[in-house]
């Protein structure tokens, strides 16, 4: 047998690649070296001769959570890795196989067509199937990590494919074992595993307010319209203005800390975190320094909700930081409290 003959088709090689209308800030960025990744076995040969020729590399997924320059030199990896079906199924829990280019809010929606309800609380999230298990994606009380059985990946260390088991990704807020180890590993499949008892989850006020009448059971579809109706009055649709959805992550303090702060603010926003201390809304610190609807230059604050950053036009990775950085100053000096960047900065 001539084993050419099953040897995967190349990734596909575009150089000089503009980068505009593939990241919601819409920022003009161009890829020196831009290659498609349509399948796993791809990456084999491909990272050999990224290593060879000695050429640095990172991978872009949807391209709805990152900050990108001007320019990317080296190889940029765009993963639309697609396809999902059901793998295995017994009385207590439903196994379903992704590809990482999948778009994931269209993956949420499939999975309550197919009945297999718990990811609708992360509806209308944008970006890949592939880019969720990294930040660990969360929003309204669930995150991602909770669902996920098994990630594949290549291992670029080891130079081959691994099967991480989900406590070897050590999930945790907005973080992960991929997030700790950049570079490292190119996830191409997620497997997750769908709890068949569900119960809804409103513990969120925004979410709790939908369904608020006495006796009131929503089922799944109706928290996943709810999700999407709130998202989109809240976040604005980046192919009318980019941005990256929330930008700064929200931040977790001691519970001590919390009752100071709601001594000096007594309308603070919080939560109770599942470890026993308070996460803090980051858009109402924001809100109250003064941020919301402010612009500088081409980029600036959301009208709407202070958490998200926009681009109005022609701004720069170094516009959007600048602004980001002016933010989180004003933050701590009258809140003592360090807001994190959640965009990825390539």
């Amino acid at each position: 047998m001539n084993s050419a003959k099953n040897a995967p088709n190349p990734a596909k090689l575009t150089p000089n690649l503009g980068l505009k209308h593939r990241n919601s800030f819409g920022l003009d960025s161009t890829a020196e070296l831009a290659y498609e990744i349509t399948s796993a076995d791809q990456l084999p040969a491909l990272m050999k001769e990224l290593v060879d020729k000695k050429l640095g590399w990172r991978v872009l997924g949807g391209g709805s959570n990152v900050i990108l320059p001007e320019s990317l030199p080296g190889a940029t990896l765009l993963i639309n890795i697609l396809g999902q079906e059901l793998i295995k199924s017994d009385d207590s829990n439903t196994w379903l196989s992704v590809g990482a280019g999948v778009n994931w809010h269209e993956f949420v929606s499939w999975t309550l067509e197919k009945n297999l309800p718990g990811l609708e609380n992360l509806a209308l999230i944008p970006g890949t199937v592939g880019a969720a298990p990294i930040q660990n994606i969360g929003a309204y009380g669930v995150e991602v990590g909770e669902y996920i059985d098994s990630i594949e990946a290549f291992d670029c260390a080891a130079h081959g494919f691994v099967t991480l088991p989900q406590e070897a990704c050590q999930f945790a807020y907005r973080d992960s074992y991929f997030k700790q180890n950049p570079n490292r590993f190119i996830v191409t499949k997620v497997v997750f595993k769908i709890p068949k008892f569900w119960q809804a989850r409103l513990q969120y006020v925004d979410l709790a307010k939908q369904f608020s009448e006495p006796n009131s059971s929503p089922s799944a579809k109706q928290i996943f319209a709810a999700v999407c109706a709130i998202r989109s009055k809240k976040l604005p649709d980046p192919k009318v203005i980019g941005n990256a959805g929330s930008f700064f992550q929200n931040p977790i303090v001691s519970a001590e800390q919390c009752e100071q702060l709601i001594k000096q603010f007594p309308d603070l926003v919080s939560y109770t975190d599942s470890n026993g201390k308070r996460k803090l809304a980051a858009g109402w610190l924001i809100d109250q320094c003064g941020f919301k609807g402010k612009r500088v230059g081409p980029v600036g604050v959301y009208e709407k909700q202070a958490l998200v950053l926009v681009n109005h036009g022609d701004g720069t990775s170094s516009d959007i930081l600048n602004l980001a950085k002016n933010i989180q100053d004003e933050v701590l000096d009258k809140f003592g409290v360090q807001l994190e960047i959640e965009p990825n900065i390539l």
